[in-house]
């Protein structure tokens, strides 16, 4: 093999990589794997696309060896291939949020457009769950809770919230987070909340971003 037969060999196995991520659809599809392991079905779902679009989605990143698929049954449980993946990918989303100004142009008229307050801060939410001072639910899919969660926080899914405010106390903050800074979900909290006359607000961090500053992350049900 000559020099130039290794590069190109060596740099076409990098590229692997590149053109499994080059599609924003597989990007999700990555970003909720970080949240835990899915189905086909569920992913197509969560992702608002059709199962067999999915399917092929995942069939590519599996290929480039970034997630990995197991048969139950009828059903295939994918998940990411290991913790280097979601490394990775947070990797990608910094470099994309310093390099290019329109990440932050498109997400800062997004909330302006939801009218949502400042979220916050991770400091401040730690110092006032540390006094009892506010109330932290997780809005994200009860599997995705299991998966991990921030301590001290309850497993109260986006589409379970409107039956579950009688159990909430009204004199003390709400504070909702989702999958992170770019998931809606936690937004969609708030306002419900608000509409019923609870003080809430919003994290941005996920369990992915709680994670990669070190903090505890714990994991299985809490009800």
């Amino acid at each position: 093999m000559s020099s130039r037969q290794f590069k190109d060999s060596v740099y076409g196995q990098f590229a692997r990589i590149g053109k499994a991520v080059a599609s924003s659809r597989r990007l999700e599809l990555l970003d909720l794997l970080g949240q835990g392991p899915r189905t086909v079905e569920e992913l197509a779902r969560q992702a608002g696309q059709s199962v067999p679009n999915t399917s092929h989605h995942l069939q590519v990143l599996r290929a480039a060896r970034l997630v990995e698929g197991e048969r139950e049954g009828l059903f295939v449980t994918y998940r990411m291939a290991d913790t280097e993946v979601g490394t990775f990918i947070a990797a990608l989303r910094g470099l994309a949020e310093s390099r290019l100004a329109e990440v932050e142009q498109v997400r800062r008229r997004y909330l302006e457009s939801r009218g949502a307050m400042e979220p916050i801060e991770r400091a401040e939410l730690m110092e006032r769950v540390s006094r009892g001072e506010v109330t932290v639910l997780d809005v994200r899919p009860r599997e995705e809770y299991e998966a991990g969660h921030l301590p001290g926080a309850v497993s109260v899914p986006l589409v379970e919230l409107a039956g579950y405010l009688d159990q909430l106390h009204r004199d003390r903050e709400v504070v909702a987070y989702c999958r992170g800074p770019y998931c809606v979900l936690a937004l969609d909290a708030v306002d419900l909340l608000s509409a019923h006359g609870f003080t809430a607000t919003r994290l941005e961090d996920g369990v992915g971003e709680w994670r990669g500053a070190g903090l505890e992350v714990v994991t299985g049900a809490d009800r």
